[in-house]
C-alpha cells in the first residue's frame, strides 16, 4: 500500500485536543464571569446558571459566525458540545468554591 493512501492522524487529533481547548476556555469564561458574584447568596445560583447559559449561547453563535461569515473556519456541532461541557464544569467549579468560601466565612469568629 502506498504511503500516500494511509490516513495521517496526528497525536493532537487523536486525543481531540481542539475539543479540550474549547471545554477549558468555556469553563474559564463561565467561572471568571461568575466569580465576582459569589457573595450574592440569595441570587447567586440563578445568576451562575444564567452566566453559563449565556456563555453557551455565545459559543453556539460563534459556530454560526464561523460557518456563515468566515471562509477559513468550520462549523462543528462537537465544538458546541465541548463548549457546553466547559460551561457546566465552570458552573460546578464556581458553585463549589463559592459555597465553600461562604461556609468558611460563616463559621469564623469575629
Amino acid at each position: 500500500m502506498p504511503d500516500n493512501d494511509l490516513p495521517k492522524l496526528g497525536f493532537l487529533d487523536a486525543i481531540y485536543f481542539d475539543k479540550w481547548v474549547h471545554a477549558g476556555l468555556f469553563a474559564m469564561l463561565t467561572f471568571l464571569f461568575s466569580w465576582p458574584f459569589r457573595k450574592l447568596y440569595p441570587v447567586q445560583h440563578r445568576l451562575f446558571i444564567s452566566i453559563a447559559i449565556l456563555a453557551l449561547l455565545y459559543g453556539i453563535a460563534m459556530e454560526y459566525v464561523q460557518e456563515y461569515l468566515t471562509t477559513d473556519r468550520d462549523f462543528d456541532y462537537y465544538d458546541m458540545l465541548a463548549d457546553g461541557f466547559g460551561c457546566l464544569v465552570g458552573y460546578i467549579a464556581v458553585r463549589y468554591l463559592a459555597n465553600k468560601i461562604n461556609l468558611s466565612t460563616k463559621n469564623k469568629p469575629l
